[in-house]
């Protein structure tokens, strides 16, 4: 019998995917000349001006040139939210996302109340994404208490960092009925920053971020600390968050290290995921993590040993792995 290529079926969100979620994800096959099946994975990023498509981009083509028998394409998406609800959906086998976005997703909370996965996994860690809560030259804040009644940006609708946002503030007793809501990501946020369109935005990534140095540099934009009783509430109830600093100098202005919180990235999959995938991302986040680091800088923050941290359960070919590294 001949080879030919199946194509994968149009994204259709959460809802529509919920028949499919006891299915392994789908998969693209086809031929290579001499006839060898190939196969094909997607792995779901973000906007091609964030940290997760050019890193995503990176880790595939290594995962490509690790086996000749699967390619491996990294796909631009919408980020956190939607790589958790095309990868339960089986339209794509691997995604980025943030801890907040995998943790709901799995549980069944927050966005994803009654909707809960319980098939999804981590299958290895990213690096961590610190909060930076900046305001505009001409507002007197001290803190994220002093927001209300302000206008602030809190990412893209449905993002993984406006997801955070709601949290963060309701931690401080502040709900967006208390502020004056824009989404915009993190580029609009800076643009809004330095023309006074908005008072306050929100960016958890990591760092130096690119949107942070222009809104500080340019706009003239400092950043609030995460202090107080608001930040303790929301360690204490979110175990996805860690106090963080941002080292001084980091930003103009930013003379000494500012406290924050952080939140890691992971990298999700279903149960049902090759466990050679699997076990081939691995080896390239730790022994062949240098050659990443020439595709962006925050590879160097790649630490396999985050493992012990997930927020949800791990894939079972990552839990192998991790044992057989040792404690």
């Amino acid at each position: 019998m001949g080879c030919s290529r199946a194509g994968r079926a149009r994204p259709f969100g959460w809802i529509g995917a919920a028949a499919v979620l006891l299915s392994a994800p789908v998969l693209l096959s086809g031929c290579f000349g001499d006839g060898t099946p190939t196969r094909f994975y997607s792995l779901g990023t973000g906007g091609t001006g964030g940290i997760y498509y050019p890193l995503g981009g990176g880790i595939a083509s290594r995962l490509s040139a690790a086996d000749s028998s699967a390619t491996y394409t990294a796909e631009v998406t919408g980020g956190s939210v939607e790589n958790v609800n095309r990868v339960a959906g089986g339209q794509i086998d691997l995604g980025f996302a943030l801890a907040i976005t995998a943790y709901q997703a799995h549980q069944g909370e927050g966005d994803y109340a009654g909707r809960g996965n319980r098939r999804l996994r981590v299958v290895a860690p990213l690096y961590p994404n610190r909060l930076h809560v900046l305001v505009g030259r001409r507002v007197d804040a001290d803190g994220i208490e002093d927001l209300r009644g302000t206008t602030v940006a809190v990412g893209s609708a449905g993002s993984g960092t406006e997801q955070s946002v709601r949290e963060v503030l309701g931690a401080y007793g502040i709900s967006y009925d208390d502020i004056t809501v824009r989404y915009l990501s993190f580029a609009e946020s800076a643009s809004a920053l330095r023309d006074g369109a908005v008072d306050a935005a929100f960016l958890s990534v990591g760092f130096p971020a690119g949107a942070v140095l222009e809104a500080t540099t340019t706009g003239g934009a400092r950043l609030l600390p995460v202090i107080g009783t608001g930040v303790e509430r929301l360690l204490a109830e979110h175990p996805y968050y860690r106090a963080a600093t941002i080292p001084a100098g980091t930003y103009p202005g930013l003379e000494e290290d500012l406290q924050t919180v952080s939140m890691m990235n992971w990298i999700v999959g279903l149960d049902s995921l090759d466990p050679g995938v699997v076990r081939s991302l691995l080896n390239i986040l730790g022994p062949g993590r240098v050659s990443l680091e020439q595709v962006h800088e925050m590879a160097s923050q790649i630490d396999l040993e985050e493992l012990r941290s997930s927020p949800i359960p791990l894939h079972q070919e990552t839990e192998r792995w991790l044992a057989q590294i040792g404690s």
